[in-house]
């Protein structure tokens, strides 16, 4: 009702044994808490917060203005209501490698199983947009370093995401993959693969679990479930789908509501007000308020 019915340590603990157990994870990204709610009832593996999400939802493009605190209150507003494990993008840690130690204290004190830090430069950019730049192979595995050993609960997952495939080639990605990992990163995230013989090339090479990271109109392909199982990755991450879908609702609604003076025609597209309270959960909230007030005092009390 309120909160979720399971601890941090349990979804952290769940999270890592669902990437243990050798099944593709499928992992959409939360638009807001209540999107997470959804996520769980349809039956995924995990939620996923993604900066680039958190900076369209305050207006601001996704070039390292938000910070690690506002990113932190996200996570705590969706982990309170999913008993989903949540993983999020933390962008390059938010400074140098003490920041990224803040950061990864800051993500598991607000109920996250785990996190991912980049080896851009800061401030960062989209990894599917030209011109990014990525700090040296040393700088990245002392960030990781840090992130690591700031850790309290050994079960949060550290993962480290490259983008240097598009900067420095798939041989330089994959040298760094493994630096990172020896740096202590549990899983790697590499971003921006060409096609699908790189994502058979970077599984081949790094023995860790493996994100595959499938955001629309970038610059790599969308391979479906069963492909990427077939590779041998270990989850398929849907970072903006969501709220690529409602904005594309929100626009097409706007312009018939302009056009046509009434919303009457969008009503079948809309979720209806009973399936909203359902989602939320009315029934069980005056289910409760009930139990609470269902009393009398003696007299004189």
């Amino acid at each position: 009702m309120l909160h979720t019915r399971t601890t941090p340590a349990e979804r952290r603990r769940a999270f890592r044994e669902r990437l243990a157990s050798g099944r593709l994870l499928r992992v959409p990204g939360a638009v807001n808490p209540l999107s997470a709610r959804l996520i769980q009832e349809t039956g995924f593996d995990a939620v996923y917060l993604s900066g680039a999400v958190l900076s369209a939802d305050l207006g601001l493009p996704d070039i390292g203005l938000t910070t690690a605190t506002e990113l932190a209150a996200r996570a705590q507003q969706i982990c309170r209501v999913t008993d989903l494990p949540a993983l999020i993008d933390a962008d390059t840690g938010f400074g140098g490698p003490l920041n990224a130690a803040r950061t990864v204290q800051l993500m598991e004190d607000a109920g996250l199983a785990g996190l991912h830090l980049e080896d851009q430069v800061n401030p960062k950019r989209c990894g599917h947009l030209d011109g990014k730049t990525v700090v040296s192979r040393e700088d990245m595995t002392r960030r990781v370093r840090a992130a690591a050993d700031a850790r309290r609960d050994p079960d949060f997952l550290l993962m480290a995401r490259t983008d240097a495939r598009a900067v420095e080639g798939l041989a330089a990605a994959i040298d760094r993959a493994k630096a990172y990992v020896d740096a202590g990163a549990d899983a790697v995230f590499p971003e921006a693969l060409a096609d699908e013989r790189e994502f058979e090339a970077f599984r081949a090479a790094v023995d860790v679990p493996l994100l595959a990271n499938m955001t629309e109109f970038g610059k790599g392909p969308l391979l479906d479930a069963r492909t990427l199982q077939d590779l041998g990755y270990n989850v398929a991450l849907y970072p903006v789908t969501l709220l690529r879908l409602a904005m594309g609702a929100v626009e097409d609604g706007l312009r018939t509501l302009a056009a046509e003076g009434t919303q009457e025609s969008l009503l079948p597209r809309m979720q209806t007000r009973s399936r909203l309270y359902e989602l939320l959960g009315y029934e069980e909230y005056t289910a409760f308020d009930a139990s609470v007030f269902d009393f009398t005092l003696p007299p004189g009390a």
